[in-house]
């Protein structure tokens, strides 16, 4: 039996340059997206570990307020609403759409594993046009913690009906790979610009700079 194949969604699957025009104006032109993206998922990983749990959506708020205190700014509640609704609008990378009609066209089972709340990750794929691709799309709301605890992962395959070890996730982030790993999936690595793998958690055995690379790396391997 071939794996499911889960996808994280931002990053991995869209793009969120689409963001910078509002950062340049408000923080100044250098590229300040990932640093508020990185607070978030910082933010997050810190709220599961302390065993709370707040919507997505709020936590980006959050962030977004605390780049503005780091870098001496203001945001005002306008710019931090449109920038939280741009997440919601974000494009594909231009590789996806091809990446994930291969697999389709191979037969695989496609999923998608985000921290965002379920409603805002609907409205993402269906603007992105990626909604027709995905059997399921899985939330860590119903869990109420994020990756990379295991308990998403498990979760995943609870909802997959499948064991875990059946799963390879593909994501763009090393901590959601070197989590599923170490829940029992099997992993890809999308290595897009600025994304590196770290040294000392697992590693998968699937690493591509694109999708259609990874795609392709899975119809022969899996």
């Amino acid at each position: 039996m071939r794996r499911t194949i889960v996808f994280d969604v931002n990053e991995t699957l869209l793009d969120l340059g689409v963001l910078r025009p509002h950062f340049d104006r408000i923080f100044g032109d250098e590229n300040h997206v990932q640093t508020w993206f990185g607070l978030l998922l910082r933010n997050a990983m810190v709220t599961t570990i302390l065993g709370g749990y707040q919507d997505f959506s709020a936590l980006g708020r959050e962030a977004l307020m605390m780049t503005a205190e780091r870098l001496g700014k203001i945001i005002s509640e306008t710019d931090r609403e449109a920038i939280l609704e741009q997440m919601r609008c974000l494009p594909p990378h231009p590789d996806v759409t091809t990446g994930l009609a291969r697999l389709q066209a191979a037969g695989f089972r496609l999923a998608t594993l985000t921290n965002n709340p379920a409603p805002v990750l609907e409205q993402q794929l269906s603007n992105a046009g990626l909604l027709p691709y995905f059997d399921m799309n899985i939330s860590v709301d119903a869990v109420r913690c994020f990756k990379p605890s295991p308990v998403v992962y498990q979760h995943a395959a609870r909802e997959l009906d499948i064991p875990v070890s059946r799963i390879r996730l593909v994501a763009a982030h090393d901590w959601d790979v070197a989590g599923a790993i170490s829940a029992g999936c099997a992993a890809a690595f999308v290595a897009r610009p600025g994304a590196v793998l770290g040294t000392l958690r697992p590693v998968p055995d699937i690493v591509e700079t694109d999708l259609v690379g990874v795609a392709q790396r899975i119809v022969d391997k899996d």
